[in-house]
């Protein structure tokens, strides 16, 4: 394939929010860093669920804006489609909380109708410091030589009998929170699908480009070259 990359950005863009026009900038950040051509394109919730998963594939990698979101209904079902993909993924902010209700959905974990996930513990469109504290080798390579604080409208905890379930076969948890709370995690057997309760774009530079995402622009390019 080419040499400039296609990244899909799934979100109801609004220049109005800071996270949105974050979202941009990171990904111009990661892209010069990296010396990588990139065109990306916003797909609204609407436009998205309409198109079938073949149309995701066209794509070299997908990133998942931070909400708001018109319709979650629809975020859920999107997620659907493209969980199943080998495109390199990347889902922030409040789209963490619709992967983990898609994974309770898929491998029906709630038999039981039981609550397994709080809602949104931060309030209000205020960003809360979240601090990293990376888990697994890959996650304390890419925080060894940035700031493990990062900003976030959005905080959910996982309640431990979902966690143990999750981790067990479906899950990795790539970092946890100064809570002790999953905060970025992984799907087991697939390159690069990450999903961070965060927002990384936010602390993203153009001097210091958000590791998280250039590491995801450069899983794309290594699709693209297989592709």
């Amino acid at each position: 394939m080419s040499d400039g990359l296609k990244i899909a950005i799934i979100g109801d863009y609004n220049f109005t929010y800071n996270s949105h026009q974050a979202t941009n900038l990171a990904l111009d950040h990661a892209s010069d860093f990296l010396e990588l051509g990139v065109d990306y394109y916003w797909i609204k919730t609407t436009d998205a669920i309409q198109h079938k998963s073949l149309f995701f594939e066209h794509f070299d990698g997908i990133i998942f804006a931070p909400g708001p979101y018109q319709n979650l209904f629809y975020l859920n079902g999107i997620i659907k489609k493209i969980n199943v993909l080998s495109v390199p993924t990347l889902l922030t902010g409040e789209s963490y909380r619709a992967f983990i209700d898609v994974l309770i959905q898929l491998y029906q974990l709630n038999n039981h109708n039981e609550k397994l996930v709080s809602d949104n513990l931060i309030s209000g469109n205020s960003f809360e410091r979240i601090e990293i504290v990376p888990h697994s080798k890959e996650f304390i390579k890419i925080y060894e030589n940035i700031s493990n604080v990062e900003l976030s409208s959005s905080r959910y905890s996982l309640y431990p009998q979902l966690s143990q379930e999750l981790v067990s076969e479906i899950l990795d948890i790539e970092a946890y929170n100064q809570f002790e709370e999953a905060e970025i995690v992984s799907l087991k057997n697939h390159e690069f699908f990450v999903a961070c309760g965060f927002c990384p774009q936010i602390s993203s530079t153009r001097e210091i480009p958000h590791p998280i995402i250039y590491t995801f622009l450069k899983a794309s390019k290594v699709y693209n070259e297989k592709s």
